[in-house]
């Protein structure tokens, strides 16, 4: 039987403009992702990519234009609820309960699906018991995933840079979203470790069959993991395409590097 291919997107962009005072940060973005994508954002820094994160995930309200999610329009959303929604995200600074265990950390992302009511909670009854032991071993299942379940008691401050990246991955997929926006997961890993996180990413959407947006700034892992990638300039939308399209596009090079250039590598 032939897979059926998802015709509606799971998110889609229409003209979004985000300004703060007279400084346009997102300017008329427009562009569509489908379930099971994995897409990549680019640009140059300060090309609003972040900018187009927070609006995505309702930190920021659009000046003009829409952001929809399964069909359904975002604005005036809160960002909570576009959590419980299906998107969860990663930040560009790491932000963990650091004093909080590993394993804490993923349980308290996991207060979206909670199945038990106030009072269960309070009498810590059989429903109760039986829901909190199912969310431990999930949250087993999501460290033993990326390979911290040996460190699940560590307090979260004293993981190595690279764990932390990873811990705060697993945090947002333990929401059990739809679609997962990592925001330079690559940041301040070394090559081992960049490579380690390009196998992660693919295993992360083929097991959990999510689609996954990442800003990155690692070309290398860019072209050897998106399907589909958006290049932003100056809160622009100045390109869209597979890897070989960007690569040789004259106005992405000219963006990255101020100057003409026939072809990338």
């Amino acid at each position: 039987m032939e897979k059926i291919i998802a015709e509606n997107p799971i998110l889609e962009l229409a003209n979004v403009t985000m300004k703060f005072g007279g400084l346009t940060a997102v300017n008329d973005v427009s562009f569509k992702v489908f379930p099971h994508d994995l897409v990549a954002i680019i640009g140059p820094n300060g090309a609003g990519k972040t900018t187009l994160f927070n609006t995505i995930t309702g930190i920021y309200t659009p000046s003009t234009g829409s952001v929809s999610f399964c069909q359904k329009d975002l604005k005036n959303i809160k960002s909570s609820d576009i959590t419980e929604l299906g998107i969860a995200r990663t930040f560009q600074n790491i932000r963990l309960f650091k004093n909080l265990s590993v394993i804490d950390n993923i349980k308290l992302a996991k207060h979206t699906r909670i199945k038990y009511g106030f009072w269960a909670g309070i009498f810590r009854n059989k429903h109760f018991l039986l829901e909190e032991k199912k969310i431990e071993e999930e949250c087993l299942n999501l460290l033993k995933l990326f390979k911290l379940d040996d460190k699940k008691d560590y307090l979260a401050k004293n993981l190595a840079y690279g764990q932390q990246r990873k811990l705060e991955m697993a945090r947002a997929l333990a929401t059990e979203p739809k679609l997962l926006l990592l925001d330079e997961p690559a940041a301040g890993m070394n090559p081992t470790e960049t490579r380690e996180l390009t196998e992660l990413i693919h295993l992360i959407r083929d097991q959990f069959d999510i689609a996954i947006i990442l800003i990155e700034h690692d070309m290398k892992l860019v072209m050897g993991l998106a399907e589909k990638i958006f290049v932003l300039d100056y809160g622009n939308l100045i390109a869209e395409g597979g890897p070989k399209e960007i690569q040789n596009n004259k106005r992405v090079v000219e963006a990255y590097l101020g100057v003409e250039i026939e072809v990338i590598i």
